[in-house]
């Protein structure tokens, strides 16, 4: 699926308790619809067009990743001017609080997506049909990447098992621990694995690999090594996914969906969007919030300069690493190479706030579709590469060395990530112990630098105190649960240390 067709799918309609099609909030929306949602589920185009909205929630995830760079010590929160989107600005300098609309956008949209997802599940049993547990995975599977994404910013969450949150609930269900949540995603997981087929005919539906991968990543997170390599080694066992030779060709539109796609978020430009209603947009909106201002040029096309490379950020990059250039664009340089563009004239860009003369190249806006409509900044049809293969790899390095299990593993993977990263094998790493983890975890910086993972992997390895500029220890981990939904929830719900 290029773009999930019609996801919104009468949202109204389906959605009669608490979520309405624009503004999909945890609590407090009114629905636009009454017709009664009890009574719905009747065949399998009904199932069918729900798991549809429910995948659509995905394109929204475009703030978490996009935050998740800025939040950590990659990128810098950039954009016109220091009061240019404050929520982002705050979250860069952690100083953020339970006021952030950004914030917010992450656990409203995130809760829409269970929500849509526990709907399915709520009437799992009204209608029978053939390829039902194949569905039932598939939403099982976008549930649990919809928790893992709320547990990792917010810690725990209230929990409602096979149903739909309901107006009042938030004053009657507590919050969930952090190790209740994951053992709901494990649970997920663990039906999606053995339920999964491991190959789709539609692009962007999940698969068996995806499920095995989340999983992974989910012990991950726990710090349950075992679990996590042993899931991981079976994933790579199976031989569906590889490397592909060229780092450049994964964020190209070639590239998209590629043997090295494990699980890909799906966007498109023909539809539209405006800033009314963000998670609405089946164009990749961080994509234009990452462009650089005022650019005209060959390849790409200009945005809003968020998301500014550091300095630092660009010099973790070992002398000779190729992924370095597909990872930042140097705008500076960049104009020097192409000083003979438009008949000599050269490329034009602005500067913007906190210019490091660095853009995040592999999420830049390329020349697009001559279909694409509405605001370019936010239709952009690049997709994002959630799991990919090289993470896998470098995820069971991870798992095998700090798990004390197998360093000679733990460096195979490591290395077949580097060998591509250098061309060569003289870059190929021999330490064991802690100074290997030190390596594969900085390995995980410049190989994943931009596709919103540094924060939490400094977080979960307990460095990013020290590391991220005003990180505060014992408070930073998580991000605070809006204040509106600590309000709704008359005192039921705890706010999160610090805030």
């Amino acid at each position: 699926m290029k773009k999930y067709t019609h996801l919104f799918l009468l949202t109204g309609i389906l959605f009669s308790t608490v979520f309405s099609s624009c503004s999909d909030d945890f609590v407090e929306t009114k629905p636009n619809y009454s017709i009664d949602s009890e009574n719905y589920f009747n065949s399998k185009e009904d199932y069918d067009q729900a798991l549809v909205a429910t995948y659509d929630l995905l394109q929204s995830t475009y703030v978490n990743v996009l935050l998740g760079e800025i939040a950590s010590d990659n990128t810098l929160a950039g954009g016109e001017s220091p009061t240019d989107v404050v929520g982002f600005q705050q979250v860069d300098d952690m100083i953020h609080t339970p006021v952030n609309s950004n914030l917010h956008d992450i656990w409203n949209w995130m809760f829409a997506g269970v929500q849509r997802a526990n709907y399915i599940l709520e009437f799992k049993d009204k209608t029978n049909f053939e390829g039902k547990a194949q569905l039932l995975a598939e939403t099982r599977f976008l549930r649990a990447y919809y928790h893992f994404e709320l547990v990792k910013w917010f810690g725990g969450i209230p929990l409602k098992g096979d149903a739909r949150f309901k107006l009042g609930d938030e004053t009657k269900i507590p919050r969930s621990s952090v190790a209740e949540v994951y053992a709901s995603i494990e649970a997920d997981l663990i039906y999606a694995v053995a339920n999964l087929a491991p190959t789709t005919t539609q692009k962007g539906r999940i698969t068996k690999g995806a499920a095995q991968a989340l999983l992974g990543k989910a012990y991950l997170y726990q710090n349950k090594f075992a679990q996590a390599a042993t899931t991981l080694q079976a994933l790579i066992n199976t031989g569906s996914y590889s490397l592909v030779t060229d780092y450049n060709s994964i964020f190209e539109m070639a590239g998209e969906n590629g043997p090295e796609s494990v699980f890909e978020v799906q966007y498109t430009d023909i539809e539209g969007a405006g800033f009314g209603c963000l998670q609405c947009s089946e164009g990749n909106v961080a994509v234009g919030f990452s462009g650089v201002r005022g650019y005209d040029g060959p390849l790409f096309t200009s945005g809003f300069s968020f998301n500014i490379p550091t300095q630092e950020s660009a010099d973790a990059f070992q002398a000779g690493d190729k992924r370095k250039n597909v990872a930042i664009l140097d705008i500076n340089a960049w104009a020097l190479a192409n000083a003979n563009y438009d008949n000599g004239n050269g490329i034009k860009f602005g500067k913007g706030n906190e210019d490091t003369g660095f853009f995040n190249r592999k999420y830049l806006p390329r020349k697009r579709s001559d279909g694409a409509q509405g605001d370019l900044n936010l239709t952009n049809p690049n997709n994002y590469r959630a799991i990919r293969y090289a993470d896998v790899l470098l995820m069971a390095a991870e798992a095998y060395n700090r798990g004390a299990i197998d360093d000679g593993k733990a460096k195979e993977y490591l290395n077949l990530v580097r060998r591509r990263a250098f061309g060569d094998l003289n870059h190929d790493v021999n330490l064991t112990g802690a100074s290997l983890t030190d390596v594969i975890l900085n390995e995980r910086r410049v190989e994943l630098f931009g596709e919103g993972q540094r924060f939490f992997d400094l977080v979960r390895t307990g460095k990013a105190a020290g590391t991220i500029p005003g990180f505060k220890a014992n408070k930073n981990e998580l991000f605070p649960i809006p204040i509106e939904e600590i309000q709704f929830a008359g005192g039921n719900w705890a706010q999160n240390p610090g805030y």
